[in-house]
Parts: structure tokens; sequence; C-alpha cells
């Protein structure tokens, strides 16, 4: 089975880091991406995932917060 990407957009609390506080990663496990955040931003926010695209023009598919957290490692639909 072919593992399935995402391209994630994260608040991240610190205005200093990358785009006014927002960065882009490309991701392919959703709950290892939570621990990231959590490891090397404690401060974040929110993140909303995207369908990859080589373009960066996919589609919105959900958003997580530090309450509301991925349960599966992939995006369920």
């Amino acid at each position: 089975m072919e593992a399935k990407k995402y391209k994630v957009v994260a608040k991240v609390g610190n205005e200093q880091i990358g785009n006014k506080g927002f960065v882009k990663y490309n991701v392919n496990n959703l709950i290892a991406f939570a621990d990231f955040l959590d490891k090397d931003f404690p401060d974040w926010r929110f993140f909303n995932v995207f369908e990859y695209t080589k373009d960066g023009s996919g589609k919105q598919l959900t958003s997580f917060t530090k309450k509301n957290r991925p349960s599966s490692k992939y995006y369920a639909g």
C-alpha cells in the first residue's frame, strides 16, 4: 500500500518563525506530526491538512488543534 502524503500548514505561535508564524511541511503521518509540533513548537495553535500536489494547489481536507488531535495517521475523510 502506497503511503498517503499531505501538505500541512501549521500556526506555531512564534511570529519570528516561518511566514509570520506559519510553517509548511510535507507529512505522511498526522499523529507523528502532532507529536513533532509538541516537541519542537510547544506553543503551536492549529494545523490545516491539504491534499498533496506538486504545485501546492490541493484542497483543504481538515484541521486539528492541540485539543482536537488526529486519531489516526491518515485522514479518513
